[in-house]
Parts: structure tokens; sequence; C-alpha cells
């Protein structure tokens, strides 16, 4: 009988094509939810072309071009929620991830394991909560009555009636909330640094704050930069639940407290302007996917290695 020699490349091959399906198989759920809630509906951006009317359905609605922009864009409204959108969201982004490097930096110079897991956790807790949640503990303290801060002031102070106090509350929420996750994502990368740096630094007689400085925040840039331009990405979208249920929904703050995300759900509920509502969501993609290119690209010219594409 004739010895046949294995073919090791035709065996190989079998072997990646049954990974292959395992994990396909692994990621199927996942890639049936995408083409559910992030593909399937691009083709409801045609409403934004639309007339739509209920009784004549998509189909039937007549196409009206651009007048639904051109409505939104006319209104007095469009600047100022665009306007409360982009810069509440530069303020997050700002304020986050410098908090978060900084606390990141003092998790790391605490020695002690039970003290850092302790702060983690209690750092971490507030990202998991719903605004429904942080509405009723924003309202704990700022209720005319009984609130914490006017039980402190010693005056009845209507924050839910000011202006002047939302664009401090909204950007103090954001950060108690959201400081604690990203905290965690930077300091996961500090202790990754490999200690021959600290040693090297340690031979050179650098002091605790040179190190910081020289050592630690240069190798965090590239997640600083990463987590930065993801956020980026979302610069065009406010947090529905923090502008809407933590001012109460008040009419009376929309000027300081109104972005796009709330601003459509208003026009779908109060007039039922389907168009104009999809128009709108349109437009803040639209901008959103172009500031995350330009930003890539600024990000790319001057540290290639930290870009997302």
């Amino acid at each position: 009988m004739k010895y046949v020699k294995p073919n090791k490349k035709s065996h190989r091959a079998r072997v990646d094509r049954k990974k292959t399906r395992t994990l396909t198989l692994l990621t199927l759920p996942a890639l049936i939810l995408l083409l559910l809630f992030n593909y399937l509906p691009i083709f409801g951006l045609a409403y934004a072309f639309k007339d739509y009317r209920y009784d004549k359905g998509f189909w039937g609605s007549d196409w009206v071009g651009f007048e639904n922009f051109e409505f939104f864009f006319q209104s007095s409204d469009a600047f100022t929620v665009t306007r409360n959108t982009i810069l509440y969201n530069v303020i997050f982004i700002a304020s986050t991830l410098i908090g978060a490097v900084i606390f990141a930096v003092i998790l790391n110079e605490i020695t002690s394991r039970k003290a850092v897991k302790f702060y983690q956790n209690v750092m971490f807790f507030p990202y998991f909560l719903s605004y429904a949640v942080v509405a009723f503990i924003v309202y704990a303290f700022l209720n005319v009555d009984y609130g914490v801060l006017n039980s402190l002031l010693g005056e009845k102070v209507n924050w839910y009636a000011e202006q002047q106090y939302w664009p401090f509350i909204i950007p103090l929420v954001n950060f108690w909330k959201n400081v604690g996750y990203n905290t965690i994502v930077i300091y996961a990368s500090l202790i990754g640094i490999d200690s021959s740096y600290y040693e090297a630094a340690a031979v050179d007689g650098a002091t605790r704050f040179q190190v910081i400085r020289h050592v630690m925040l240069p190798l965090l840039r590239p997640m600083v930069i990463m987590l930065g331009l993801i956020m980026v990405g979302k610069i065009f979208y406010g947090d529905f639940g923090l502008f809407y249920m933590v001012p109460q929904n008040a009419g009376i703050l929309y000027p300081v407290t109104d972005v796009i995300d709330t601003y459509v759900y208003r026009c779908l509920r109060a007039l039922g302007d389907v168009g104009m509502s999809t128009a709108v969501g349109l437009y803040q993609s639209v901008v959103g996917f172009i500031l995350v290119v330009i930003a890539n690209k600024i990000t790319k010219k001057y540290s290639e290695e930290s870009a997302l594409f």
C-alpha cells in the first residue's frame, strides 16, 4: 500500500474554516442587532424628504425635497439647539477627559489595593444609574421647599425657574455620572505601562511629579486621544435623559437646556411632524460624521498611531 503524505496546507485550511465558522456564529447575534437597529433604519431617512401623512402612508406621501430642512433652519430654535448641543458637549469632553486623567493618576498613586477598589466602585457606581434616578437625586438637592441646597443656603431659590444656574448644573451632573467610567479606562492603561519606564526615571533621579509629567502623561496620550475622538463623534448628540429629565422638562429653561434630541422629541410629541424630525436627525448625523472625520484627520497629521482610521 502506497503511503500518502498528509497535506499540511489542506489540514490548516480546514482548521481555519472551522475557527471562522465558530467565530461567525459567536458574532451572529451582534450582527443581527447591527442590521436591525443600524442598517435597516437607514431607509427611514426618506421621511426627511417627504411630507409624511398617516392617511397616505410612506409610499403615498408626497416628496417635498429639502422643505423640512428649510423649515428647521428658518425657525428661531435651530440656532439655540445647535449652539447648546455643541457647547455642552465641548464642555463635557474637556471636563470628563481632564478629570478622568487626574483621578486615574491619583488612583495609581494609592498603594492600598483595597482602597483602590473602594474608590473605583464609588466612582463607577453613578455610571450605572439611569437618568430617571439621577433626575430624582438632583431634585432632592434642588427642590424649592425641601432641597438640600436651599437648606444649606438658608433661602428658597427656585432652581427650576432660573436659567443662569443650569449651564453649570448640567455639566456638573454629567461629570459626576460619566467621569468614573473614563477614569477606569484610563487607569487600566496606566497600570499597563511597563515598569522599566519608572525604573529608568528613578535611576535618573526624577521626582514623582516629574514621573507623572514626563512618563505617565505622554504614554497616556494615545488612549486619551482615542477617547476624545469617540466623544467627538457624539458632539452633535445630546443625552436625552440628561437634558429632558434632569431639568424636569421646564419650558422656562429651554433656552439653556434644549438640545437637538429634546427638540426632535417635542416635534414628534407636540406636532407629530415625522418629516421635520427625521430631517433634524439626519442633519445631526451628517454633521457628527464630518466632525469625526475632521478630528481624526487632524489627529493623524500630528500622531498617526493615535488616529482611529
